[in-house]
């Protein structure tokens, strides 16, 4: 009877204590990732004005490419891939460029116009912009080249003239100019100006 007590104890431990529970709390969290996109040919890119992001802009989904990665916002969390079309992974972060990204840039994109400027949008063929986008970064091309397509927006910045300069040349018109009007003297030219005053005063008398 106590060979009998004593195995059937460890079983029904072992039914009533969860699994988790026994594995020290080991539980591995699943993330999915997002569905494939399927592509009928490889999908042309614009480079969004401003920066150095380049987007798919004719599918539902949000596809970016930048810094060699392409990434996808997908239910509130970030994945990235080599490819365009497959390998996704889950990016535990936001990217930093994601900052950058206009939250209305769909329908500037739509209207062709950037910031109310015309936008002149030039696409790119997915394995160009893959070949090209550090040289593109690194040389600065949209800048000096491309203008990214809104050449009224770049020319506003020639004509501005920096801040401190501003501050400079202008200064406020309820400021009140404090300086002396007659330049300060120092110790040195005071001295020689009292000696010459007394030599004359001596030679008069």
């Amino acid at each position: 009877m106590k060979e009998i007590l004593f195995t059937a104890l460890p079983l029904t431990m072992l039914m009533l204590c969860p699994v988790p529970a026994m594995a020290g709390m080991n539980v591995d969290i699943h993330i999915s990732l997002p569905p494939a996109i399927v592509y009928a040919e490889p999908p042309e890119l614009i480079v969004l004005p401003e920066t150095y992001i380049y987007v798919v802009p004719d599918i539902e989904a949000d596809i970016y490419f930048h810094d060699g990665w392409w990434w996808r916002p997908w239910h509130g969390q970030w994945y990235r891939s080599r490819s365009y079309n497959s390998g996704w992974s889950y990016y535990r972060n936001v990217p930093v460029f994601a900052r950058q990204i206009p939250s209305g840039w769909r329908n500037q994109y739509r209207e062709r116009r950037w910031k109310g400027y015309k936008w002149d949008i030039q696409r790119l063929p997915q394995q160009q912009v893959e070949q090209n986008w550090n040289g593109w970064e690194k040389n600065r091309h949209w800048e000096k080249q491309q203008k990214w397509g809104v050449k009224e927006l770049q020319m506003r910045p020639q004509t501005r003239q920096p801040f401190h300069e501003v501050q400079s040349r202008q200064p406020h018109p309820n400021s009140r100019d404090v300086s002396p009007r007659h330049p300060k003297k120092n110790g040195k030219h005071d001295k020689n100006q009292k000696h010459q005053e007394n030599q004359g005063h001596n030679n008069r008398n």
